[in-house]
């Protein structure tokens, strides 16, 4: 292929997906739009030319007039939000090629409630839940069974519209604060479900409307504080892959989850053309879906991507055409970690302050790299703190350990004021 791509978004994910196009063979150019002001950095080492291109993600003229001006060939959408708004809908009626599901398919994010009718006409394991569209109904439900519920927003809230209830009276808080306004339109339904019992895993899957395959699992952490503690964020670091999922699982997953799911979709009249992406309790009975995203993960694209063998841009074109079948693999080496710790802002995930300036005494290296997402640069060049996750660091090496110890260092090269980190991440496969 020789290609200019447009990755749309301005976080993390949308820095990864820029830096791994950049590397895949036969790309010319990577736009990025809105973007941010780390991402033409020297520390990811790109290959290709990275460049920033100031329009709004909810700017569908000004998207479609980028295309045309830079002569983009492929476009792939990272956010949730302008999927679900249709901005692959609208680029593909000009013709354009878009990795990201249409509106329809965005729905399996945008709405909890329409994934759990999806999931149950499917057939795919998932937590019993009720859908309840008044603050009167729930707390009635929870009372009526006596116990305390998963408390789902059930349209998008950035990551931060659940709460998974250790109480009645955490139960009880988190419906009063969605019905109270605290997603806007997000929380004017929700989804309530049972607690599930086992570890959490990520796994995503490329998707071409009739075939996809399944990148490595990952795990991540969603809790702001140590030992898993606090409200829940977008994600303050992940691992990949998680030793504790063979292959035999994978394939078990592909065959039980997601073939089931993308079947159902087609019988929808959906033509699903991006990322599924599975989160997952493995309970004591197996695999059970907790949510679908129609997108990467962050961070768990930023971990997943370092790792990753192979052209990217050629299997996510691949997949925009609906020919993944004739793409070219992608894989990981045999004994290959990648790790991923988030440096947030004080405060987060509440609000924070901005304008705080970052300083890096490190320099690039090929066991580390730095992804930013809420960040700006000034006009005299100099960095600042711009939003509530500020940048992630990935580590690569032949064990967990040597990643997170790659992760860690290179992270403690960069500073500002209030950084916000947890030194726990991968506790759960790390030895020291």
């Amino acid at each position: 292929m020789t290609a200019n791509i447009l990755v749309i978004g301005s976080g993390g994910r949308e820095h990864a997906l820029a830096w791994a196009c950049a590397r895949s063979p036969g790309v010319r150019m990577v736009w990025v739009a809105p973007g941010n002001g780390g991402m033409v950095s020297a520390a990811t080492g790109e290959s290709a030319a990275i460049a920033v291109a100031s329009v709004a993600t909810g700017d569908g003229a000004g998207m479609l007039r980028l295309c045309q001006d830079k002569a983009i060939t492929l476009v792939v959408i990272g956010p949730e939000a302008p999927l679900a708004a249709g901005l692959a809908d609208d680029l593909r009626g000009h013709g354009l090629t878009v990795f990201g599901p249409g509106a329809d398919g965005a729905q399996l994010e945008a709405s909890k409630a329409w994934a759990k009718q999806l999931m149950t006409q499917a057939g795919v394991p998932t937590a019993p839940g009720w859908v309840v569209t008044s603050r009167m109904e729930a707390l009635e439900l929870l009372h009526r069974l006596g116990r305390p519920l998963v408390v789902k927003a059930d349209g998008l809230a950035a990551g931060k519209g659940v709460t998974v209830a250790n109480t009645m009276a955490e139960a009880e808080a988190a419906v009063d604060q969605a019905f109270a306004g605290a997603f806007g339109r997000a929380g004017e339904q929700l989804v309530l479900e049972e607690r599930l019992e086992g570890p959490e895993v990520s796994v995503l899957a490329l998707c071409d409307g009739r075939d996809l395959v399944l990148l490595p699992p990952a795990q991540d952490h969603k809790r702001i504080g140590e030992g898993d503690t606090g409200p829940n964020t977008g994600g303050m670091g992940a691992y990949a892959p998680v030793p504790f999922l063979d292959q035999e699982a994978l394939e078990h997953m592909h065959r039980a989850i997601f073939l089931p799911v993308l079947a159902a979709m087609q019988d929808q009249g959906i033509d699903y053309r991006g990322v599924i992406y599975a989160g997952m309790i493995l309970t004591a009975t197996g695999p059970t879906v907790i949510e679908f995203n129609c997108r990467f993960g962050d961070p768990e694209c930023q971990c997943l991507l370092p790792l990753m063998e192979g052209n990217l841009a050629a299997v996510l074109q691949a997949c925009a055409l609906g020919q993944l079948a004739e793409a070219p693999t992608l894989g990981i080496p045999g004994s290959a970690a990648s790790a991923c710790v988030v440096a947030a802002a004080e405060g987060y995930p509440g609000p924070v302050r901005p304008g705080d300036p970052i300083t890096d005494t490190g320099s690039a290296s090929s066991g580390s790299m730095v992804f930013y997402a809420g960040v700006k640069r000034t006009a005299t060049g100099q960095l600042q703190t711009d939003g509530g996750r500020i940048l992630a660091t990935v580590g690569l090496g032949d064990d967990m350990d040597q990643a997170f110890d790659q992760a860690y260092s290179r992270l403690s090269q960069i500073h500002y004021a209030g950084k916000t980190v947890r030194s726990d991440i991968g506790h759960q496969v790390r030895r020291r």
